[in-house]
């Protein structure tokens, strides 16, 4: 059933699965069609991202009263592994047909004719499904493999980890699940801050800082590149919800332009938006040339490795460019560029891990090697290979992660 999953993630929103999916005029129509047959979701599936969101609650209130059992542990493994079933049972009962989550109202902003609103809501289709299911699968297997590993630590450190760790699964989460581009900044973002504070836990030891500032700094590049794909996004089309955009007539009309080669009645900007977003992706997955903060963020605990750099934030640059397929397919360069990058960073990434000594960098620079070869795939329009190989990579690599101190 994973498997079906992963071959047809792009299905019901992209079309990429079908034999006709390098047409852009197919991806453009069936992204109208779902667009506007989007419901509206069970309530449950706001555990999903909310349970782990409670977990960093009750884990900050455990450090605050000095906590000093494994407590912090038990409580995010057992709301991390509620937080799976429920996305087992959100992949079981899906019925093919795209649909929202309403939590509550974020944002509305209305001046003249001009309205910004982003609800606080979740979009659920078979991209976010997969993604789901290995981010909550792989968190809750690595915090229940961490609740022994940091228990050297018990005590306040023991807390902050699982708090940080919780709050990093709900950022991934508005990442993935948000049903619009503001939601999925507020995760992206979320996601380097927790980064940031897992790579640098052992905040004593002057390398392990250094690295979690350098991750930090190095992935602002991309949030920059991430954020002005956004703001142009909304100036361009008026929205940031992601039925809206993929159904806009404008969207659709710069996509029947890009299938017969017409790229010059599409406006400098779409294109922009397009290699904007890009640079965001190419940041958070470690893309050349930024890629180097990567094998140094393996200062942090080895299930802050497995959790970031295997299964989550790493692949994070992969869903953006998924998610927005219609919108890189209308500009002319974008996914030559991403196929380029992402053989480039493939093939030099191996070549750097194959001189290195130390067993934790060897595999970051293979993560860096892996993830080249899913942007390749999805620039070539070979998405169903780059999505199965994300869900395989997750597990694998979190896997060798947590077995390298056996291996050493």
């Amino acid at each position: 059933m994973i498997e079906t999953l992963s071959g047809s993630i792009f299905g019901s929103l992209l079309a990429m699965s079908e034999p006709h999916a390098a047409d852009p005029h197919a991806v453009a129509g069936t992204a109208h069609k779902v667009a506007s047959e989007v419901g509206h979701g069970p309530a449950w599936v706001l555990l999903i991202p909310f349970l782990p969101l409670l977990g960093f609650v009750l884990n900050a209130v455990y450090a605050a009263i000095g906590n000093k059992s494994k407590l912090p542990a038990w409580t995010a493994v057992a709301l991390l592994a509620v937080a799976f079933i429920a996305a087992l049972s959100m992949f079981l009962s899906y019925e093919g047909t795209p649909y929202t989550v309403h939590a509550f109202d974020w944002i509305q902003v209305h001046w003249g004719e001009k309205s910004l609103i982003a609800n606080f809501s979740f979009y659920v289709d078979k991209l976010t499904i997969l993604w789901m299911l290995f981010v909550t699968g792989l968190a809750t297997l690595i915090a229940l493999y961490a609740s022994e590993y940091m228990s050297h630590d018990i005590g306040t450190g023991y807390c902050r980890f699982f708090a940080a760790f919780g709050l990093f699964v709900f950022s991934m989460a508005c990442l993935v699940m948000g049903d619009n581009l503001l939601m999925l900044y507020l995760g992206w973002e979320g996601v380097g801050l927790c980064s940031y504070l897992l790579i640098g836990y052992f905040y004593k030891k002057p390398s392990a800082v250094a690295a979690a500032k350098k991750a930090f700094i190095v992935n602002r590049i991309g949030d920059l590149g991430l954020a002005l794909g956004v703001y142009l996004t909304f100036v361009h089309f008026g929205t940031l919800e992601y039925a809206t955009l993929f159904s806009d007539p404008t969207l659709l009309g710069y996509v029947d332009a890009a299938k017969v080669g017409d790229f010059s009645a599409i406006p400098a900007t779409a294109q922009w938006i397009a290699l904007l977003l890009m640079v965001g992706a190419f940041g958070k997955s470690a893309q050349f040339p930024l890629y180097v903060w990567l094998p140094d963020a393996m200062e942090g605990p080895t299930p802050v490795s497995a959790l970031i750099h295997a299964a989550t934030m790493v692949t994070a640059g992969v869903y953006l460019i998924a998610r927005m397929y219609p919108v890189f397919l209308v500009s002319e360069n974008a996914l030559p560029i991403v196929a380029w990058i992402g053989t480039i960073t493939a093939v030099l990434a191996a070549t750097i891990g194959m001189a290195q000594f130390d067993i934790k960098r060897i595999m970051a620079y293979s993560t860096v090697s892996q993830l080249g070869y899913m942007f390749a795939g999805l620039g070539l329009l070979t998405t169903t290979g780059a999505a199965f190989h994300v869900l395989t990579h997750a597990f694998f690599k979190a896997l060798l992660f947590l077995a390298c101190g056996a291996v050493m």
